[in-house]
């Protein structure tokens, strides 16, 4: 069954704050047809931006709303519930099937036979509600409706969470939602991380990087000379400078409408689902490498991406028309005419919001392009002498272009380098990374100083005072990243590039590292899960083999969700582990064990199984792990910290991602005690 999704967003749902959602409130009443007939209403009010499943879903998807009723020789059940309305239908690309689900108001109905005028019918229901961003654990409802024939009962309500029994009599229910426990140590309510402040950050990242994207195409050859052009129709035409200005702002306005429509779009043709499996799937990564590299060279000089030329000629003939329609598709057309320039950056601006696994990323990168796009527009519109201070079209706008066919290009090993880390490929290790990063940066650096020439370059007789600066800065970057060859751990960029552990050649690994492996030679190295993780610590990937060795040296166990085409875990890693005293607690106090939930490499056949918890089938390492943090943490983001101790008991409240190094200190020194405290 293909339930590991839902599920895990169901234990997302509970945060840290422990904040318990009630989008669902229940009511249940009767109504007599006749004398020996009636119906059971049973109606859901659902929230805005919420919604309940259908009972009619197939197997294979979420869990559906499915009711069981008390037999008694008073009354009989005629047919089966029934739904009002329609539920609404639609291919969820999560289970690849087809579901239903009701959203703001349904009303369940069941037909009954009256054996006896007057009865009370028992029985319980189950349901699952979600919205885009979570759902909440399938909830029972237990209930009980008197039905008196040639009258009709009163609503009785009850709240989306389980309650104790509904007596009849009762107008309103406060139902005490169940608590969710931890599989092992039962004792101890399980915490979960709240997402929001991340999330909210997240977008807020992907804004600002369609900002700056938004910036580069507006200095792009198709779109920089228009820029003319455009204000001086808007001047000449608009007969007013009231009327032109509110031409601009209209213009502008459907830029960012065209784009952002774009942005839903992407969103509605993946699902939110396949968004969210984006960041750690290998086939989504390798995609987004072939696309970042057929951008960037085509940036290169070597072809141009462009749309079919009918379309453009439509869209054009189409903005004469006046009004706020031709202004519409004026900007239609500014979009489609200049897709050979805008085009790879907005390719890459959505790869990058897809692999980020956000719901609304496309969205929100769309609409932080599209205002930076259309800023200029609109401005030069309003005050058109703005234009006399602008720098003229020549040559440096193809350098401009140049210049982000080398960027994509860098960032397309990125994704190359997360399959390569997920299948153990072991071709793109970190020092092999960052030589195909300093010679990419290194001949971008010459050719912004005029010494490496492209077929579409023009002859230039000097250097500009801001290409010069660019160059030394990327040049600069290039000097910065040669020292990562032999094994410097470049803090600055270490969130972008592989693991340390994957570098051949590592003289500072080596130099940390040797202090403290005479001490695992004889107690350790037995162990086949141990491996060297970053600064020199040593880690398991097994879970139980990491168990073993804390209890054979009395340690608390450090937990480390995290997966190889993790930014934030690689962040974490040299941001916060590498302070000392973090260092030092992670060597001398825990045992670390690690486990990379995209790692793909197949079980063994004995060692594969169908997960209890979901229903789906266990087949790599990756998948092992995923389904056991899920299942028991409630959890499926990484990195994600857990402390126990080697009775699996949990000691504090796990940690997420978090670059405050006195919190992980803390969060460190509060797990030795509490494991001291247990002994």
């Amino acid at each position: 069954m293909k339930k590991l999704i839902t599920l895990i967003l169901i234990f997302v749902a509970f945060t840290t704050q422990a904040q318990i959602f009630e989008p669902v409130k229940w009511s249940f009443s009767s109504k007599t047809i006749s004398d020996t007939e009636a119906e059971l209403l049973i109606t859901a009010k659902i929230e805005k931006g919420w919604h309940v499943y259908s009972q009619f879903i197939a197997e294979g998807g979420p869990i559906p709303t499915s009711f069981s009723f008390v037999p008694s020789k008073d009354y009989k059940l005629t047919g089966k519930v029934s739904e009002s309305p329609k539920a609404i239908t639609a291919i969820d690309k999560t289970f690849d099937m087809e579901i239903a689900w009701h959203k703001d108001q349904v009303t369940f109905i069941q037909k009954i036979k009256l054996l006896k005028p007057k009865t009370t019918v028992s029985g319980k229901l189950e349901f699952m509600v979600c919205n885009d961003e979570r759902c909440l654990p399938p909830a029972e409802v237990e209930f009980k409706i008197s039905v008196d024939a040639g009258k009709e009962s009163p609503p009785v309500t009850a709240l989306s969470a389980p309650p104790a029994p509904v007596d009849t009599q009762q107008t309103s229910i406060s139902p005490t939602p169940k608590t969710i426990y931890d599989s092992v140590a039962e004792s101890t309510p399980v915490s979960y991380s709240n997402s929001a402040k991340k999330e909210s950050t997240s977008f807020w990242g992907i804004f600002i990087a369609g900002f700056i994207g938004g910036l580069a195409a507006f200095f792009m050859p198709c779109i920089y000379p228009m820029i003319p052009l455009t204000v001086s129709f808007f001047t000449k035409k608009a007969g007013s400078r009231a009327k032109g200005i509110q031409s601009a702002i209209i213009y502008g306005l459907s830029i960012i409408i065209i784009y952002v429509a774009l942005g839903l779009l992407i969103t509605l043709i993946f699902g939110a689902s396949a968004l969210n499996e984006a960041a750690s799937s290998a086939t989504f990564n390798l995609l987004f490498f072939v696309a970042l590299l057929i951008f960037g060279i085509s940036f290169l000089g070597a072809f141009e991406i462009t749309l079919p030329s009918g379309l453009v000629n439509k869209m054009d003939e189409k903005s004469n028309k006046g009004g706020f329609i031709g202004l519409f598709f004026m900007a239609f057309t500014l979009a489609l005419v200049s897709f050979s320039c805008t085009g790879p950056i907005i390719g890459t601006l959505l790869v990058d919001a897809v692999s980020k696994g956000s719901y609304l990323g496309p969205a929100i990168g769309m609409l932080g392009f599209s205002s930076a796009l259309a800023i200029p527009f609109t401005l030069f519109a309003i005050f058109p002498s703005w234009l006399k201070e602008m720098p003229k079209s020549g040559g440096w706008l193809n350098t401009v272009k140049v210049s982000l066919g080398f960027l994509e290009i860098a960032l397309a090993f990125k994704f190359l380098s997360n399959v390569d880390l997920a299948y153990h490929w072991g071709i793109f290790d970190r020092d092999v990374f960052l030589a195909l990063w300093i010679i990419i940066f290194g001949v971008w650096g010459f050719y912004l100083l005029g010494k490496i020439k492209l077929s579409h370059d023009t002859e230039i007789n000097f250097i500009s005072l801001p290409r010069l600066f660019f160059s030394m800065f990327i040049l600069g970057f290039t000097l910065y990243m040669i020292p990562g060859l032999w094994g410097a751990p470049l803090k600055a960029i270490s969130a972008w590039l592989p693991p340390q552990t994957t570098q051949e050649f590592d003289l500072y690994s080596n130099k940390t590292s040797s202090a403290e492996s005479d001490s695992t030679e004889s107690s350790g190295k037995k162990y086949a899960g141990l491996f060297h993780a970053p600064h020199g610590l040593d880690a398991f990937y097994d879970y139980e083999e990491g168990l073993a060795y804390s209890k054979k040296v009395n340690k608390p166990v450090l937990i480390d969700f995290t997966g190889w085409s993790c930014t934030n875990c690689r962040k974490m890693e040299s941001s916060v582990w590498s302070d000392k005293q973090v260092l030092n607690l992670l060597k001398n106090d825990y045992v670390i064990i690690s486990l990379y939930v995209d790692d793909k490499t197949e079980l063994s056949p004995g060692e594969k199984y169908t997960s209890s918890f979901s229903g789906k089938k266990i087949n790599t390492i990756g998948q092992k792990w995923s389904d056991f943090q899920a299942s028991k943490y409630g959890t499926n983001s990484q990195p994600y910290y857990v402390i126990s101790d080697y009775n699996k008991s949990m000691l504090v409240e796990p940690q997420a991602f978090n670059l405050d190094i006195n919190n992980y200190i803390e969060f460190l020194n509060s797990g030795k005690s509490a494991f001291s405290r247990s002994k």
